[in-house]
């Protein structure tokens, strides 16, 4: 069985190799052609699966294991009549594959290994491993027990000391396992301008990891982009729309920034308005933030389409509804994929900050990558002085589906 769309040596050739190893890892950068394979190579490992042992579909959550491996299985300009096999209801844990029931475990946190406890498993895919918990990938491993049980898993690349790069990768040699690492140049399928406009969209670390495929540390400045002389202004153009920004503090800053999008098809972060509760000695309630932040508002004569908050601010929030201020919702906190918005949207120089964002201009150049969290394998930025940037990235990124086809038309 082979899916419609061609598929290259590279891909062929992972997909006949796996066959023999208990482990199977395809790594390397977005969209080179490795979820393919390895779907591919699933497929027919549920044809051959043994009889006794069950078939797992494993990922970060419910959701995903629908968006990155069902959805691809059901379409069938990618697998041909075979996705007539392959049946789901949204929401439902399991999904009939081939004629086979296949169990869909999500496993966001620790607690996700106590889903395999007492199970006994023939075969078991691990979509964005990377992103599951090492228990849990030691457990599943632990639980293929059945005679010629295998697992298969698909990840973008990491920190080189994330557990699966030095406990599997690194040691192939010593264990049953197989992997093979793609770059987006392995991909027959994708045109020159995509793979051009892919690229652009990813800057720094994450263009190291997502186009190169490779496995780096994060280190040093997170914007390490960050040109005062290039991202600072003084003047501004008009603006076509605003949007808000709000880190909540209590004994720690409050910061909003007010980001707007201007009749030159720029981002500027506008202005910002900024509480330090424990430089002036005041601390001030939620009701006190909300009239500050619109008589702020107020001055700027701007009514923001939207204000993004810390979602962890449950009480500001409702306070703000309850004061009528329009456009509130929980900002999208994801750090890295924010951080990430934020690098490219600086990197290609769609990004500018005036000059009277004090404290914003204060934190950038110092808002670094934690050395302690990589030595873990894990990317985290430091904790201290962030607030400004925190309200920043949840702006940029909450905003990202309204500002990221101007990224072609933007210039350093």
């Amino acid at each position: 069985m082979t899916a419609p769309l061609p598929l290259s040596d590279k891909q062929l050739r992972s997909i006949r190799e796996s066959s023999a190893a208990r482990i199977s890892i395809w790594h390397g950068s977005v969209r080179s052609g490795k979820s393919i394979a390895s779907l591919v190579a699933f497929l027919l490992g549920v044809r051959q699966a043994p009889a006794s042992g069950l078939i797992l579909l494993c990922g970060r959550s419910l959701q995903t294991i629908e968006r990155n491996i069902i959805e691809p299985l059901q379409d069938p300009l990618l697998f041909g009549d075979v996705a007539e096999e392959i049946r789901h209801t949204r929401g439902a844990t399991t999904a009939s594959v081939l004629g086979h029931t296949v169990h869909l475990i999500g496993a966001s946190d620790a607690r996700a290994e106590g889903r395999l406890r007492g199970a006994t498993a023939a075969l078991a895919y691990v979509d964005e491993a990377t992103l599951v918990p090492e228990g849990f990938w030691t457990q599943l491993l632990a639980r293929l027990s059945v005679p010629g049980a295998r697992l298969l898993s698909t990840t973008n690349p990491d920190s080189p000391r994330h557990w699966l790069k030095a406990g599997y990768l690194d040691r192939a040699h010593e264990l049953d396992l197989a992997q093979w690492h793609f770059r987006l140049a392995d991909n027959p399928s994708l045109s020159p301008a995509y793979v051009a406009a892919l690229s652009a969209e990813y800057v720094g670390l994450w263009h190291k990891r997502m186009i190169d495929g490779a496995w780096v540390v994060a280190e040093g400045a997170v914007y390490d982009v960050w040109d005062e002389q290039q991202h600072v202004v003084d003047e501004l153009p008009t603006m076509r729309r605003h949007w808000l920004g709000i880190d909540y503090g209590t004994s720690n800053p409050f910061s909003a920034i007010l980001l707007g999008l201007g009749d030159d098809d720029r981002l500027y972060a506008v202005s910002e308005w900024r509480h330090d509760a424990r430089a002036v000695r005041r601390q001030m309630t939620d009701a006190q933030y909300s009239r500050a932040v619109r008589a702020w508002l107020d001055e700027h004569e701007v009514a923001p389409d939207w204000t993004f908050v810390d979602p962890s601010a449950a009480s500001y929030i409702t306070q703000l509804w309850a004061d009528g201020h329009p456009g509130v919702a929980r900002a999208n906190n994801d750090v890295l994929d924010g951080i990430r918005s934020t690098a490219t949207a600086l990197d290609s120089g769609l990004l500018r900050v005036h000059r009277s964002c004090e404290g914003l201009l204060g934190e950038l150049p110092g808002y670094a990558w934690s050395e302690e969290a990589a030595a873990r394998g894990e990317d985290k930025p430091i904790k201290a002085n962030d607030h400004s940037v925190d309200a920043l990235r949840y702006v940029v990124h909450s905003t990202a589906h309204e500002w990221r086809h101007l990224l072609t038309h933007s210039a350093a």
